[in-house]
């Protein structure tokens, strides 16, 4: 089997592909064996070839969140799909057991795995899942954009609905477009009935997202965005911020929030440090919120909506997996909009 893998924590020279790893087995009687079609990549990705904090990989590690493919087989207990079927991944798996996952939220499961980071990833010829992270995709979605969909869909769905509820009329600030969080996000407010800003470094970046739907959109690299939002809201403010990003952006969305204002908060990617001025917390009656991934209602209720068409995912390139640094390269360019996808060169029938 090939598969795209590290060896060691480093740079993008850790980075190949292999040819001699077994295909994984079906062992679990709740487990689907799926041959993979494409697969996308994440901004986790880079940070598991970078290496995180209490992350160990057993080498040859394999890369990899997001997949799509062609169910290859399943096991004895799995009755919601068949050989055969054509399905996207939920990478997000719980224990199943304990008191979260119990409760429907695997996401605070304390044995939570994440495909690429926990175990063994995406980015093969095969992969193995639990039965109840796949959902069946019609043939009139590209696998491109099967394989682009799912992770940042379902963090952005549990962010905006789960987390947020945004409501209609609500004015949402979505910041770093271009971002697959980010652009799921704009959607599904949109879907919402919400109004949604967005900011970027990129005009052209702007200019896309105004295509999908924007109202207004600020570049951070010109503009204040906190003094650029009230002075267009009348110093009123957004009612929600969607921040992936971290410590660069947090100042503008605690700048941007206005009175009972909710921020949620789902990555670091310009560092994880922030600082919030407590004062204007309580006197505002704001609303921080973390998020990560979402559980499986979640994930049914998103994957819906995109198997519909009332959602989507811009897909920026497409590269062999032979190319897969430079689709990691891509990726760290910051240059993206949208999903950076490899596709697999068994892809067919």
């Amino acid at each position: 089997m090939r598969a795209l893998t590290i060896d060691d924590h480093g740079g993008m020279e850790q980075i190949r592909v292999r040819d001699d790893l077994p295909v994984p087995p079906v062992e679990s009687p709740g487990d689907v064996r799926i041959r993979v079609r494409a697969a996308s990549l994440n901004h986790l990705d880079l940070f598991v070839v970078g290496g995180l904090p209490g992350i160990r990989i057993v080498p040859p590690w394999i890369l990899g969140s997001d997949a799509m493919g062609i169910v290859d087989a399943v096991g004895a207990a799995v009755e919601s799909v068949k050989p055969g079927a054509r399905v996207a991944i939920n990478p997000g798996i719980g224990c199943g057991t304990c008191e979260y996952c119990r409760s429907g939220e695997a996401p605070l499961c304390l044995k939570f795995a994440v495909l690429g980071e926990h175990r063994p990833g995406s980015f093969a010829d095969y992969v193995v899942v639990p039965g109840t992270h796949v959902c069946e995709v019609p043939l009139s979605i590209p696998d491109d954009v099967a394989a682009a969909f799912p992770l940042a869909g379902l963090t952005a769905w549990r962010m905006v609905v789960g987390r947020a509820r945004v409501a209609l009329g609500e004015r949402v600030l979505v910041q770093g477009i271009g971002s697959p969080v980010s652009l799921a996000a704009l959607q599904i407010a949109r879907l919402r009935g919400a109004e949604v800003w967005v900011t970027s470094s990129s005009d052209a970046k702007l200019a896309r997202a105004r295509e999908l739907g924007a109202t207004e959109a600020i570049n951070y690299r010109t503009h204040d965005v906190a003094k650029e939002v009230r002075t267009r809201t009348g110093k009123r403010g957004v009612d929600v911020v969607i921040d992936s990003a971290g410590r660069e952006s947090w100042p503008g969305s605690l700048g941007a929030l206005g009175r009972r204002g909710r921020l949620v908060a789902c990555g670091g990617t310009t560092g994880p440090i922030v600082e919030v001025d407590v004062r204007r917390m309580f006197w505002n009656q704001w609303t921080l919120m973390g998020s990560t991934m979402a559980n499986e209602a979640e994930f049914a209720a998103v994957m819906a909506e995109f198997v519909a068409g009332r959602l989507t995912m811009p897909v920026d390139s497409v590269f062999a997996l032979e190319r897969g640094r430079e689709a990691f390269e891509r990726l760290a360019s910051g240059r993206q909009f949208g999903k950076v996808v490899l596709r697999l060169a068994n892809a067919g029938g």
